[in-house]
């Protein structure tokens, strides 16, 4: 159908009403496992999955070979990356606001002491560094990626790509590893409560960042991108920019500082 503006007015899917049932099951099944360790969160986790899969499967179609999405409707993109962003960032303000508070003016039961008492935090120039230094070569990589794609160097494009999901995966291993032999454990006190959820959910943000990596590596091979076609992966690897910062502020504030 014809029209007269720049905008992408979407077709009627089914996938939000979809979605929408999923999770809320998924919501109630939680509850249940709660209550009688029931597992019966797997069938809708694979549901959200399959609607993920097929949600986004329609959404490159209208990008790539429909091409609905305009130069007007990439804008509003960017702007709606930029806002998940900025939303993701204060996110993670509330975690160190958290770990401020507690770390400048221990309580009586932390012992006045921060780590509290018997709690032995890990030494920032062991796996901590090196996981730093990960993901500061993932952010030369995945730059140079930007850089060859502006070229149309889809070779190096490809070569610096696959680095930084390789970079990706090292990194959430040696934090699974860090994980199992912690000293520590999350119930212990409110530094370990704090220090697990602040890092774990930066493993969460770093796996869903490589997921995003292997999906642009996938459509890149498919020659879905071009120089002047390559929303999905600039969006991408904004968000990997945003998941090295946050770990550096991380590293800082937890690892070094509240040693």
């Amino acid at each position: 159908m014809m029209k007269n503006h720049q905008f992408h007015l979407v077709d009627i899917s089914p996938w939000p009403l979809m979605i929408s049932i999923i999770i809320m099951n998924y919501t109630w099944f939680t509850v249940i496992y709660f209550n009688t360790k029931l597992t019966t969160t797997m069938f809708s986790m694979m549901g959200i999955l399959l609607v993920m899969f097929k949600w986004w499967n329609d959404i490159q179609r209208e990008s790539t070979f429909q091409g609905n999405h305009t130069s007007s409707v990439m804008i509003s993109m960017k702007y709606g990356m930029i806002l998940f962003i900025t939303s993701e960032i204060l996110f993670f303000i509330s975690f160190f606001w958290s770990f401020f508070h507690h770390s400048l003016s221990p309580s009586m039961e932390m012992g006045l002491s921060w780590p509290p008492m018997m709690i032995y935090s890990f030494n920032p120039l062991n796996i901590p560094l090196m996981n730093t230094i990960i993901l500061l070569s993932s952010g030369i990589s995945i730059t140079w990626t930007h850089s060859s794609l502006f070229t149309n160097n889809f070779n190096q494009t490809k070569k610096s790509l696959l680095l930084t999901i390789i970079l990706g995966g090292y990194f959430s291993m040696l934090q699974y590893y860090e994980y199992k032999n912690a000293p520590f454990c999350m119930s212990d006190s409110v530094y370990g409560s704090t220090f697990f959820l602040t890092t774990g959910f930066h493993g969460i943000h770093v796996i869903i960042g490589t997921l995003f990596l292997i999906h642009a590596f996938i459509r890149l091979s498919k020659m879905y991108f071009s120089k002047t076609h390559h929303l999905g992966m600039e969006l991408s690897i904004w968000y990997w920019h945003f998941v090295d910062v946050i770990w550096l502020f991380l590293y800082m504030v937890i690892y070094w500082w509240g040693k």
